[in-house]
This record gives structure tokens, sequence and C-alpha cells, in this order.
């Protein structure tokens, strides 16, 4: 399997205080990788790393074999997309939101009206396209957030605890249809989350930071199953 994402020696300083040090990581395709990990312990800000919104102090990324550079940073970032645990939309309409984001990439009206339509109804939301945003209920607004990030049609997606803000029942259905989708599509992304619960429905492997490290890495039957014990000590299931 081919790698889409690696970092190798990567460090991020910020105000004096080491965020993270990584020495290798590799993203491979198709692949969902969850980074989780007690509050402080770096994933928010790994995941911004590897998704060439911050600056690291120190390391390199290399995407689908080409090094990020300053040169190449921008064309590389237009192959990605990310969806925060804020759904972030525009004040207009679903269906504008979604049509705006594909323009601004360079996307025809045609294609973009495809694609629009085409997410809207994978996600379920079809019936709000022409709802204002802030009409949205949380759970139908990070739909919204979702259905413009797969009509980018992104090549790795990055998700910074979409669901954190959701009750249970919104987000376990919101859960069930991601994961659908991103095996479906055979999407390669990195999942952010501070709830373990939430990685068997989207993930296959499992990053583990604590203090900026990757303390453990592996399957989600390796780590959150024979190594359970050890991953409660970190604290990071709630009593």
């Amino acid at each position: 399997m081919n790698s889409v994402l690696a970092a190798k020696d990567l460090h991020l300083v910020l105000n004096g205080r080491n965020v993270f040090t990584i020495d290798n990581l590799t993203l491979l395709d198709g692949e969902v990788m969850a980074l989780v990990g007690p509050n402080g312990a770096g994933k928010s800000s790994l995941l911004l790393t590897l998704a060439l919104l911050q600056t690291p102090t120190q390391g390199t990324i290399v995407f689908k074999g080409q090094t990020v550079s300053r040169e190449n940073l921008f064309s590389f970032r237009r192959r990605m997309a990310l969806v925060f645990r804020e759904a972030l939309l525009i004040d207009t309409t679903v269906s504008r939101n979604i049509t705006i984001a594909l323009r601004i990439r360079g996307i025809s009206g045609h294609e973009a009206s495809i694609r629009r339509e085409r997410w809207l109804e994978r996600f379920g939301i079809i019936h709000l396209a022409r709802r204002q945003a802030r009409q949205l209920s949380g759970g139908e607004a990070q739909r919204a957030s979702l259905a413009r990030a797969f009509a980018l049609e992104p090549e790795v997606l990055f998700l910074d605890e979409p669901f954190a803000s959701l009750d249970y029942p919104t987000r376990k259905a919101l859960l069930k249809d991601l994961g659908g989708i991103l095996r479906e599509m055979g999407m390669t992304a990195v999942f952010v989350t501070h709830d373990p619960t939430e990685i068997p429905y989207l993930a296959t492997r499992v990053g583990v930071l604590h203090n900026g490290c990757i303390i453990k890495l592996g399957t989600v039957q390796e780590v959150l199953g024979s190594e359970l014990p050890d991953i409660k000590e970190l604290s990071l299931w709630p009593d």
C-alpha cells in the first residue's frame, strides 16, 4: 500500500513549549488514522501540521512522494479538506456553502452542482439545501460541513473532533453514516478525538499521543483491545 502522507523528525515548539515530537509517521492510501490522547497531548496541533495549516519548527512532510516546501505548500493544501469541531459554515444557504467552496477550488458550475447534490443526498440533508446555515441544528450543520468537505474530493480528509459538540443520538447516527461513506469511498483520513468509543466506527489504525509523543501505534484491536488497561491510565476513558 502506498504512502499518501509521511512525517519525519517533526517538531513543533510554541511559546517555548514543545507541543509534539514525531520521529516517523506514515499515512497509507485508504486508511483512516485516529489520533487520541488527553488534553494538551498535541493531537490537534499535529493534525493541523499534517494538513499544512501549521508550520512545524523542524522536520519534513512528504505528500505522495514529494517533499512539502514553501513553493508547493498551497497546491498541496488544495488537495486536502478539513472538518473542525464547529461546522464553520458561511451565513448563507446550505447549498451555497458547498457551491462556494467548490468554485473557490476552480470547479465549474455544472460539475459543482453535480457534486453538491450528490453529497447533500449522501449525508441525508438534501431537504435542507435552501435552509440558512444559522437555522441548522448542530448535527445538521456538521452534516453540511462534511458534505462540503467530501464534495471537494480531497486526497486526504482531516477531522478535528467533529462530533464533540453533538448529543449522543446525533453523534452515533453521524458516526455510523460517516464510517460507511469512508469505507465505501476508500478515503484516506486523519481523525482526532477525545472519545475512544468513536474510533471503531471510523478508524483502521490508532495513534495514542501523550506529552507530544506517539506512545502507541497500531490497529484498533491492538490499541483498544489488548492494551486497553494502559490507555485507561492516561485518563482517556471517563470514570
